[in-house]
This record gives C-alpha cells, sequence and structure tokens, in this order.
C-alpha cells in the first residue's frame, strides 16, 4: 500500500508539472481549499451503490454507498490517497486524478465539471483526448455485464474493465502510469495473457502505432499524448520505426488467444468499438456460439467474479 501511495503522489506531481509547463495547470480563480473537494467526493460516493458500479452488494454495510477501499479501486489510486483527499489533508489533485474519480462516481457533465472547479483545474479543453465516459455509455458498459469489456482513450490509456474483463486478462486495478496504456504494455511490458504469432503481434504493432499517429493529429496539444510518444521512441526501436513510417489508421480487431491459467487457452474474438464525439475505445471480448472457447469463456468468468466477489 505504501508504495501505491508513493506511485499516487509521484503522477500526481508530474501531472502536475505537466499541466502547467503546457498552460493546462491551476484554475487561476482556485480558491485553494480542498476541503470542499473532498467532501462532495464523500457525498457523490455516499450516492453511488455497489452493484451500480458492477461491485458485488454483499457484507454488512454501514451506508448503502460504496466504501472508501471501492472507490480507490474504481478510480485506480490508493485508499490512503483517496483517505487524505477527502479530508482535505491532500491538495492539488491531478486532472486524470480528478477524471479518474469522476468516471468511478459516475458524474454527469455538470457534476463532472464542478468537480474539476473544487480542485482548483479547467475542465479538459478539446485539445486533449477525452476521457469522460457519458451516462449514456456507461449504462452500455453495465448491459454488457457478461461480457469481458475494456474502455481505453484515444491515446490507449485503459479507463475502464469490466470484471469479466479482470477475469479474463488478470484485475489491472493495480496498474499506475505507463502500466496502464496499451501501446506502451505492447512494446515495453511484461507479457500478458494474450498469445500472439508473430505475424498478429507484428500486425498488432503497426495497428496500434498508426492509430496512435492519427490520435496525435486530433490533440496536438495533449502534453501526456506527446509525452507518451515521446517515451515510446526513446525506449523502444521498434515502435520508433514504425512512427518514423507515417502510417496513420485505426486499430479495430483482431484475433486472439488468451492463455488463461485456470482453464487454459481460449481463442476469442476482440473487437474495438469507436464512441463517436467522445473518441473512446470500447474493447469486446467474444467467442463464437457452441464451441469450446466459448464454453471456457464463461467458465473462466464465473471463476473470476466468484474469486473478486470473495
Amino acid at each position: 500500500m505504501a508504495r501505491a501511495e508513493r506511485g499516487d503522489r509521484a503522477d500526481t506531481a508530474d501531472s502536475g508539472r505537466r499541466e502547467a509547463s503546457a498552460g493546462l495547470g491551476r484554475h487561476p480563480g482556485a480558491a485553494g481549499d480542498f476541503r470542499d473537494f473532498g467532501a462532495a467526493v464523500r457525498r457523490r460516493r455516499d450516492r453511488v451503490r455497489p452493484e451500480d458500479a458492477g461491485l458485488p452488494a454483499g457484507g454488512q454495510r454501514r451506508a448503502p454507498g460504496l466504501r472508501r477501499e471501492e472507490l480507490a479501486l474504481l478510480a485506480g489510486i490508493s485508499a490512503d490517497y483517496l483517505t487524505r483527499l477527502e479530508q482535505g489533508r491532500a491538495s492539488h489533485p491531478s486532472a486524470q486524478v480528478v477524471e479518474a474519480l469522476a468516471r468511478a462516481l459516475r458524474l454527469d457533465s455538470g457534476e463532472r465539471a464542478h468537480l474539476f472547479r473544487l480542485a482548483g483545474l479547467a475542465t479538459p479543453g478539446p485539445d486533449t483526448v477525452p476521457g469522460y465516459l457519458t451516462p449514456s455509455v456507461q449504462r452500455l458498459l453495465d448491459r454488457m455485464s457478461g461480457t469481458p469489456v475494456a474502455v481505453h482513450d484515444a491515446a490507449w490509456n485503459l479507463l475502464v474493465a469490466n470484471p469479466p474483463y479482470a477475469a479474463l486478462m488478470g484485475d489491472p486495478s493495480a496498474q499506475r502510469g505507463h502500466e496502464r496504456n496499451g501501446v506502451w504494455r505492447t512494446f515495453l511490458g511484461p507479457a500478458g495473457r494474450a498469445r500472439l504469432t508473430a505475424e498478429e503481434r507484428r500486425a498488432l504493432e503497426a495497428a496500434l502505432v498508426s492509430d496512435l499517429r492519427e490520435a496525435t493529429g486530433r490533440y496536438p496539444g495533449d502534453p501526456r499524448l506527446a509525452g507518451l510518444v515521446s517515451g515510446l521512441r526513446a525506449r523502444s526501436e521498434r515502435f520508433a520505426r514504425l512512427w518514423d513510417s507515417g502510417a496513420v489508421g485505426r486499430h479495430e480487431a483482431a484475433r486472439k488467444t488468451i492463455d488463461h491459467p485456470q482453464v487454459g487457452p481460449v481463442r476469442l474474438d476482440c473487437d474495438v468499438l469507436t464512441v463517436a464525439g467522445s473518441d473512446l475505445r470500447i474493447m469486446v471480448y467474444t467467442a463464437e456460439p457452441g464451441t469450446e472457447d466459448a464454453e471456457r469463456l464463461a467458465l473462466l468468468i464465473v471463476l473470476g467474479t466468484q474469486s473478486l466477489a470473495g
């Protein structure tokens, strides 16, 4: 937990420096008192039912809303950091932390903008990669509760992963910073559960790089996106070669074999749906009905859901 807390503080500090250098820092009218921000988060947390956030509702609860640990898990921050935010003992949360809390709390656009103002931040503008899940998109995800689904932004940062996805690919809730970026993990991260042939890997890498290049054209003023690209170019020769080729396109679909530790290999279709207007990428994993892959997928989802509930 201590390491996670340090990671939250480091991510927040780094984000603040990047925002300031790009003119995206604190709102000039910020009051500087973050107790109102913490109180707003706490009030909204009390209003979100666990089942509405895709969490088990069992067990003894003093209040019907989310526990602090549950909100921290959904937002990808430590429970200790959330405690300090709610109590007004932590100041200057980064835009990424505020956005993550807004998503986890299922705020509408007006509530989200208010939370940014309470944090002393300007609401992200059109030059910034959108990370906001509208209520209609959230309802769509809620109706896909039996299917592995992950939502990324246009820079391939993981925003939301439902329990079936966690059961299939491994729980991503402990991932921080670049660990939550799909392009970074593909080129520089440890091997995951997806088993790809050499040809499939080359195709995936080319698709992700061309997709990321297109995103830089749409969001040229986003400092996080620019930092991601420069970091990948500096650390991965393969990425740099693909980037310098100038290809532009979209990553839309793939066929993957997932080596699951409990049920074995599962061959799945992975389709990427883009939400018009918000540029979100909804990644959906499905199996052909009536096949052994479909049976294994159903089994691993049940096993994973039971594990998460326990």
